[in-house]
């Protein structure tokens, strides 16, 4: 062979074994896969965010639009969550039945937390590119995080959409969702880091 096709050669069997980073990226490469992932994704949370239940004390409903983004954000990356909450978002402001409960449009209570819903997924994406969602506690922490972005936006936009003080904004749209979160984030810490091992599973017996 010749000394730069031999080279090249070595190249591409460097790409083609180069380890998933993100699950996505267990898939084929290309646009299909890159538009697919972003639309399901949003599809992900939009579906999961229509599971939501009202509560008498709080304009903020409970939903499992959360758990969605941790898991969209995990799977695709910090740049294919951050599109897909994007696209979420833009389809919801337009018209579109995409937030908790059927709810569109943006002048309402909670949408501030669906503006969190974009940080929480691209930290959550950063961890599982930087392999931080390997290991339980790590996913876990991570997870708590990422949940604690979503408030970090979401409860200042509470606050001032209905005119409440701290502690009214602390009792109607932090605390009575802290419990719902850290079983999401347990329910992510536990079924990411058997999707990876049973990826490295499959690839070792290939």
């Amino acid at each position: 062979m010749l000394p730069g096709l031999e080279q090249w050669s070595l190249v591409s069997q460097t790409i083609a074994v180069a380890p998933a980073r993100t699950l996505v990226e267990i898939l084929p490469a290309g646009r299909v896969r890159t538009v697919t992932a972003v639309v399901l994704g949003a599809v992900a949370v939009a579906v999961l965010g229509q599971v939501a239940v009202p509560l008498p004390f709080t304009p903020v409903p409970l939903s499992l639009g959360t758990l969605a983004v941790l898991g969209v954000g995990a799977a695709l990356g910090p740049r294919l969550a951050a599109a897909s909450i994007g696209l979420l978002v833009v389809a919801g402001v337009s018209g579109l039945p995409a937030f908790a409960g059927g709810t569109s449009g943006w002048a309402f209570a909670s949408f501030g937390y669906v503006l969190g819903y974009l940080p929480a997924a691209v930290l959550m994406g950063w961890l599982a590119r930087t392999g931080r969602d390997r290991s339980v506690w790590r996913t876990f922490a991570g997870a708590a995080g990422a949940s604690a972005l979503v408030y970090a936006v979401g409860a200042p936009w509470l606050a001032v959409y209905a005119h409440l003080s701290l502690g009214e904004t602390l009792a109607a749209g932090v605390l009575p969702f802290l419990a719902g979160d850290a079983v999401k984030a347990a329910v992510v810490a536990g079924v990411l880091p058997t999707l990876w091992a049973a990826q490295r599973f499959v690839s070792a017996r290939r």
